[in-house]
């Protein structure tokens, strides 16, 4: 009896690991990267074009998150079709390259319930609702500070935001991602437990765009 229910834990186990099923989610965590960090940590090593000068790009799309109050999904058993390079290359816009595109949706869009088409349009809309502040795009050298800064900032230019809907992360020692919780319908909403991981740092490095 007890074999049994091991072997019954165990392939429950395997079945988890295969991916939740796409849609049963509770609201979505927008994370927006800025572009000068992602490229100083990684990018650059990778000759990624998101780093080329012409770019211009700052806070880019990282990703729209299908997310549980506690946990989130990933890597779901979705029957959509897998997104077209088409599809994938004309978000790079917005997320730096059609590579990223491609792992977000098969991380995080096959979660969401919906086809890669419809979920690329949803996170481009989600991208165009909220005001990146100006004031970062000004800088013309690199400079340090608090990590709450860059909180505020988004609050005072989203207005209809609370600082429970907004948290600011860092890497490296650096400020690496804003990121802004939703509701289905792309309305503000509190950010679960596990999603609000602040970065406290009273000087963190913060590159001016390229």
């Amino acid at each position: 009896m007890r074999l049994c229910a091991l072997l019954l834990f165990f392939i429950a186990g395997l079945a988890q690991a295969e991916g939740e099923t796409p849609g049963e989610f509770d609201y979505y965590v927008m994370s927006l990267s800025w572009s000068p960090t992602w490229c100083a940590l990684e990018g650059d090593a990778r000759n990624s074009p998101q780093c080329d000068a012409s770019e211009d790009h700052g806070w880019v799309l990282h990703g729209l998150w299908p997310q549980f109050h506690r946990g989130w999904p990933s890597y779901c058993n979705t029957a959509a079709r897998p997104p077209s390079r088409r599809q994938t290359e004309e978000m790079a816009d917005i997320m730096g390259t059609s590579g990223l595109a491609w792992h977000q949706w098969k991380k995080h869009g096959s979660c969401s319930g919906l086809s890669p088409e419809d979920y690329y349009a949803l996170s481009r809309e989600a991208y165009g609702r909220i005001t990146r502040p100006a004031v970062f795009r000004k800088l013309d050298k690199p400079v340090k500070l608090p990590a709450s800064l860059v909180e505020e900032a988004f609050l005072k230019a989203n207005p209809e935001f609370e600082p429970d809907m907004v948290t600011v992360t860092c890497k490296s020692a650096r400020i690496q991602e804003v990121r802004i919780c939703l509701s289905r319908n792309l309305d503000p909403v509190p950010c679960g437990a596990d999603t609000v991981r602040d970065c406290r740092m009273p000087d963190a490095l913060f590159d001016p765009v390229r």
